[in-house]
């Protein structure tokens, strides 16, 4: 980091705590315009946060995070004031930070059984559909026969939305546990599918040459030559099939497979528990950040190889 772009964000640095700790303080001493729980807990969460950021700012290690840090506090700050001071927004609907709080701390239970219902339910169904796209993709890049009957169902079949499917497949599937399962790997096994077939297609002929004069075989040319050319591409199959695959997810608790977060939502939703059911979305977002995060550190390891190159 250059001179000029540290005596830039240094007063970030610096700024981030001291919000937090205002938020904290007007939680503490403003008087809230209802009854509203663990107002105190939350408060003392905030100035825990600010003292935190305090000590990363003197020990340095904020840094690119800090200006995110400050938007946090303020916007935290801002809903604070707004719905638990003033009520400036509709309730039911908009509930307050503490009212989030509180779901965190009185249903945490709930919360993450219903965590594991969606991250078994996805894991395998997304785990499934990569490898099935892995495999189909081989398929429509190595073979042109196999091309010549899988090409017209893949794009007949394909681009449909999972969401479609779903009343057809609860009819077919006595099992909804089952149903979502298919339709997730379905969802995530189109893009897969399409983006392995183009790496493979774009592989270099002559590296296929080349290991062909040295004695390599069929299995040798699709394992050791082509996948490992092509995962750049697969790696964004990946990426987009993970998305898919949480869309289905979530449609798929909501409307059949009783448990997990999206049928938490549901839940929630019909008892107008809205803070229960903005809790859960949290929940989402934080499961579905960690899983891309993770799927990159991967695609970082794998293709280390391709460091300099990697652009996203």
């Amino acid at each position: 980091m250059d001179t000029q772009t540290a005596a830039r964000i240094s007063p970030v640095v610096w700024l981030a705590g001291p919000v937090w700790l205002l938020a904290s303080l007007l939680t503490w001493r403003w008087p809230d315009a209802d009854d509203f729980p663990v107002t105190d807990v939350l408060a003392a969460v905030f100035a825990v946060v600010g003292m935190a950021l305090l000590t990363g700012a003197a020990l340095k290690l904020l840094r690119e995070r800090a200006a995110w840090a400050l938007a946090l506090g303020l916007g935290l700050g801002a809903w604070e004031v707004a719905q638990a001071k003033l009520l400036l927004l509709p309730r039911p609907f908009f509930g307050t930070p503490q009212d989030l709080l509180d779901v965190f701390l009185t249903d945490w239970a709930r919360l993450g059984n219903s965590l594991l219902h969606s991250l078994g339910l996805l894991l395998v169904g997304y785990s499934l559909g990569s490898l099935l796209g892995i495999a189909v993709g081989i398929g429509l890049g190595r073979s042109m026969r196999f091309r010549y009957w899988a090409h017209p169902v893949l794009r007949m079949i394909g681009p449909l939305p999972p969401v479609a499917l779903l009343p057809l497949a609860f009819v077919m599937i006595p099992s909804s546990w089952v149903a979502g399962e298919a339709l997730m790997m379905l969802a995530s096994a189109f893009p897969v599918a399409v983006l392995t077939w183009s790496g493979i297609s774009a592989v270099d002929p002559a590296f296929h040459d080349v290991a062909r004069t040295m004695g390599a075989g069929e299995r040798f040319l699709v394992f050791r030559v082509a996948l490992p050319a092509a995962l750049p591409q697969i790696f964004v199959g990946l990426f987009m099939g993970l998305g898919a695959s949480f869309a289905m997810l979530v449609v798929a608790e909501m409307l059949g497979v009783k448990a997990g977060l999206g049928f938490y939502m549901q839940w929630a939703q019909g008892w107008a528990a809205y803070p229960n059911m903005y809790a859960a979305l949290v929940v989402m977002s934080v499961m579905c950040t960690g899983l891309i995060t993770l799927l990159f550190r991967v695609r970082d390891k794998l293709l280390v190889w391709q460091k300099d190159g990697l652009k996203w």
